[in-house]
């Protein structure tokens, strides 16, 4: 015979025991529901920027007033942050004398852009690159550090590219970009100062992409 405590007992058990499966089947639902939205919503967050990278088919030329390039990034404002590269001949010449000095034609938005004209010889050697003794893809990387090694603020920038095809005959390559920007291409725009119909080849190819 169940007594009226022990009925009540049970009774209360059951209804606790109701009560708390309710709860944690409220509580896992609600967790799960959590979870699969967090999960969507990370899907379409973009992929942080690693690196930018341009690249280009080269076709070395021959004779003086050609084979000159630099590769730069700028800032919103127009200020160079990182210079890439700029070929030998450009920035070093011949006998301590640089090479845009006397050839004003080389590379000359690179040496405005820049302030070469102010760069230490020191600065200079850090980003002097020999020009490559063979034709071939020619790869330069930024990661969004600055000239002291330091990350770059989030914002706009641009990477450009200037090629001296043959003394007046100059190519230049922008594209803009974002550091919040998914990875992908990153659109070019080019002008050509004059055309030069023997070196028209020298540059070809060219293509910028966030990584």
């Amino acid at each position: 015979m169940i007594s009226v405590i022990d009925w009540h007992k049970d009774t209360l058990f059951d209804y606790l025991y109701a009560r708390i499966k309710t709860n944690l089947i409220d509580i896992y639902m609600k967790t799960r529901t959590f979870i699969i939205a967090l999960l969507a919503s990370m899907t379409v967050l973009p992929i942080a920027a690693k690196s930018v990278e341009l690249s280009f088919n080269y076709q070395k030329q021959s004779g003086a007033g050609s084979n000159q390039w630099a590769v730069w990034i700028e800032n919103s404002e127009g200020k160079v942050v990182r210079t890439l590269t700029v070929t030998s001949f450009t920035s070093k010449g011949r006998g301590g004398r640089r090479g845009y000095t006397f050839r004003p034609t080389c590379v000359p938005t690179w040496v405005k852009n820049a302030k070469a004209e102010e760069m230490t010889d020191e600065q200079i050697d850090a980003v002097t690159g020999a020009t490559p003794s063979q034709s071939g893809i020619q790869t330069y990387t930024w990661d969004f550090k600055d000239a002291d090694g330091k990350e770059v603020p989030a914002g706009d920038y641009k990477i450009c590219f200037e090629a001296t095809l043959y003394f007046n005959s100059i190519l230049l390559y922008r594209g803009s970009f974002s550091t919040k920007d998914k990875a992908g291409d990153i659109k070019l725009t080019s002008t050509l100062t004059e055309e030069d119909e023997a070196h028209k080849n020298m540059i070809t190819e060219v293509k910028a992409a966030i990584k």
